[in-house]
């Protein structure tokens, strides 16, 4: 019997995050699966685009489902009580559930992530904490599988998670198929970083003026030594309070900086890879592959043929 998924669309529902899995699953090729759209009552939903979808199942329809999955829906209130407990009761019989983007909101509802790690799209990931502190929230991961339940990043990474999941279902012939079919990858691991904005040098008042020169003597090799020097402190208490400001260590913080700094000369520029270490403060270009390996889990290369500005 094929494999019967159903999205469970939620007012606010984002568009492509419902298209992405009606792409992977309900496509008319993918004879391996039967999909269908459900909704709190069967009526149109209105998407967080503005435009309504039509031609939805009730409720019931998750009964008949073996994978659920929530696409993102904006703004992500709590849903109607009916649609968690249908939710639970799926869930109960042995029914996978999964979420993309900001479903991961409905699926802490439900309390079935509780205990539990989990991802949402990097931007909405503090919320999702502050509202469902029995989670471990993971902001810079492309999905998080616990076998029954799984959720994924924004955007593409509900791709990813799709693709994962057929993989799991019918093996890698399948998934890579599938992704040709998509153009995309055919695999990106789960643990691999969602690529998070750059933050800014913290502007506080203590540290603004220290923090901007940081920033920009970045290719020099400093130390907690030079700082305290710079802003008049002993290192004690330089470390001290660099600790309290930005929460890291002098000598932490700058590798960061470091690190941003060499993501954004890959974005918007051509120099060579030893080029942009040294003009970072990372010296060679082996040390700045260990460093964004370790960070976001990308090559350099990678990085730049992903984000390269032209």
């Amino acid at each position: 019997m094929p494999h019967h998924v159903v999205a469970l669309a939620l007012p606010g529902v984002v568009a492509f995050d419902l298209s992405t899995v009606a792409q992977v699953f309900g496509h008319p090729a993918e004879e391996e699966y039967t999909f269908a759209v459900a909704a709190l009552d069967g009526d149109d939903v209105m998407t967080s685009s503005g435009f309504s979808i039509g031609a939805v199942h009730d409720l019931d329809a998750l009964a008949h489902a073996r994978t659920v999955i929530i696409p993102g829906y904006r703004p992500h209130h709590r849903p109607h009580d009916d649609t968690l407990r249908v939710l639970r009761n799926a869930y109960e019989r042995g029914t996978r559930v999964a979420s993309v983007c900001t479903g991961a909101f409905a699926l802490a509802a439900t309390g079935l992530l509780d205990g539990l790690t989990a991802t949402t799209h990097w931007q909405d990931a503090g919320e999702l904490r502050r509202l469902y502190p029995e989670i471990t929230v993971q902001p810079d991961v492309l999905y998080v599988d616990h076998g029954q339940v799984a959720t994924s990043a924004g955007v593409a990474a509900g791709i990813d998670l799709c693709l994962h999941l057929v993989r799991r279902d019918l093996g890698e012939r399948v998934a890579a198929r599938i992704a040709r079919r998509m153009v995309v990858p055919p695999h990106r691991a789960g643990g691999q970083a969602q690529y998070i904005e750059p933050a800014a040098a913290p502007t506080t008042h203590g540290f603004a003026e220290l923090t901007d020169w940081i920033v920009d003597h970045l290719e020099q090799r400093l130390s907690v030594a030079d700082l305290a020097r710079h802003a008049h402190l002993s290192e004690r208490q330089l470390a001290r309070r660099f600790v309290a400001e930005t929460g890291q260590t002098p000598l932490q913080w700058i590798l960061h900086q470091r690190v941003l700094s060499a993501r954004r000369l890959l974005e918007n520029s051509s120099l060579p890879m030893d080029v942009i270490a040294q003009r970072t403060g990372l010296g060679t270009a082996s040390t700045l592959r260990r460093h964004l390996r370790r960070e976001i889990d990308v090559t350099p290369t990678n990085y730049r043929r992903t984000f390269r500005a032209d």
